[in-house]
């Protein structure tokens, strides 16, 4: 069964913005956040972005949802 490794795509979602030098509060402009929980949340691995979020950052990082993602197979 395959599934989504929630804690590793926290990860790459936080490295993925570290390499191209994106910050939390550009992602929660870009989402339009009140606050940068959610972020920190899906970084930490606590919760995933919805597929809206999960578009919107795979356009920010110029690749798709599925070089986001990591799953457990």
């Amino acid at each position: 069964m395959v599934t989504i490794n929630m804690t590793a795509t926290g990860a790459n979602i936080k490295n993925m913005m570290k390499a191209r030098n994106i910050k939390v509060k550009d992602v929660q402009a870009e989402c339009g956040f009140g606050t940068p929980q959610a972020i920190f949340k899906w970084m930490r691995g606590d919760t995933m972005p919805t597929i809206d979020n999960m578009l919107i950052i795979a356009n920010m990082f110029n690749c798709t949802m599925d070089d986001i993602v990591i799953v457990n197979k």
